[in-house]
């Protein structure tokens, strides 16, 4: 009916959950990348409603990759300036495995995550060569409907 409850005994305790003896300290392992790049391009493509990054090299081959959405954000908080920022540091943190020293910043889009993203982005330590706005703008725009008929 209830939940079971589960009686650990002495040894099991003394052991943590990834097997290693409570009293001896594991050293971190830090995830380093076989390949090795020094500058890249970061896509940013904000909209209303999420904010994406991308980060390529030089040759615009996908090296990394985030948006708001995949970082558990939902709904109009996909959209936000504060959603946008941690993408950009959590893009950052990739680009640093890889041993990313600078980037060019393209934008597309008209996303309030625009700005933000790419100071998340700046903010461990990356430094920006050129930001290039390369939002689409249309010349002409629809056609107007035809006038209604009486």
């Amino acid at each position: 009916m209830g939940k079971k409850r589960i009686v650990k005994t002495e040894e099991e305790a003394v052991k943590s959950t990834d097997g290693s003896i409570a009293g001896v300290e594991k050293k971190e392992e830090v995830k380093v990348s076989r390949r090795h790049f020094d500058s890249g391009i970061l896509y940013v493509e904000s909209t209303y409603n999420n904010t994406k990054l991308t980060l390529t090299d030089s040759k615009s081959n996908t090296l990394a990759w985030s948006s708001s959405g995949s970082l558990g954000f939902r709904g109009a908080k996909k959209g936000t300036p504060f959603a946008a920022a941690k993408v950009g540091e959590t893009l950052s943190l990739k680009a640093q495995t890889l041993g990313i020293k600078e980037v060019k910043v393209i934008v597309k889009g008209v996303g309030s995550g625009r700005e933000s993203a790419i100071r998340g982005f700046i903010s461990k330590g990356i430094n920006l060569t050129t930001i290039q706005d390369k939002t689409p703008v249309p010349h002409n725009g629809p056609k107007p409907p035809k006038p209604r008929r009486t």
